[in-house]
């Protein structure tokens, strides 16, 4: 599949590359996609919930009344959790969220939603380029000229630029990342997704092993 690589300024510069049909063009895995979403999004829960159960609290341990006799239910210690400062029943314990999942259904996933965007028409392909000086308002001005300020943007990188990367920072429509770092989740949560020539060559070799 060919596409046009444009400059910073959005025009074509005259050059076309070849994305790879093994990558951009497969018929989508909506159920690998679902998976590698899933798995993302446990992975960013902490799972430190943690409530104080009735032998974890502060209080004392008496019989607060005699067991027959008041007409009410019987009651041992004040931490019992039908009271008020007792103990919660069943309460939230600290869990681990992470789940396993296949490299192969991993590649396959992200691939799919490669294709998905391919099929949208919202990848773009842009030479590479380099800020002297990292500035916002720079990397907004190749934002507008794309079209996609006003936009959710996810930017590929082929390797780490930390002027790109602190120019982009502060603009929260846009992340920057490199090629290694793609994930399903994030392309999908893009309204679009922009190519640096540079990080085609990794970006498919990562997904083709």
């Amino acid at each position: 599949m060919k596409v046009a690589v444009l400059d910073i300024k959005g025009k074509e510069t005259g050059r076309k590359v070849d994305l790879s049909d093994a990558v951009f063009a497969i018929e989508p895995n909506d159920h690998a996609v679902y998976l590698d979403v899933k798995q993302y999004l446990a992975h960013q829960r902490q799972g430190t919930h943690k409530a104080k159960e009735r032998g974890e609290i502060a209080g004392s341990t008496r019989k607060i009344k005699k067991q027959k006799g008041t007409g009410t239910a019987r009651a041992g210690s004040i931490k019992s959790p039908v009271f008020r400062g007792g103990g919660r029943i069943f309460g939230p314990r600290p869990k681990d969220y992470s789940q396993k999942l296949n490299k192969n259904v991993k590649r396959l996933a992200r691939k799919s939603a490669l294709a998905m965007k391919s099929k949208e028409q919202a990848i773009t392909v842009l030479e590479d380029f380099n800020f002297e000086t990292p500035k916002t308002k720079d990397f907004i001005q190749i934002l507008k000229s794309l079209g996609l300020e006003n936009k959710k943007s996810l930017i590929v990188l082929g390797d780490s630029n930390n002027s790109v990367y602190l120019a982009s920072r502060n603009f929260k429509r846009s992340e920057v990342i490199t090629n290694s770092e793609i994930s399903t989740y994030k392309i999908l949560n893009a309204n679009n997704i922009v190519l640096l020539e540079g990080s085609l060559e990794g970006l498919e070799s990562n997904l083709t092993k």
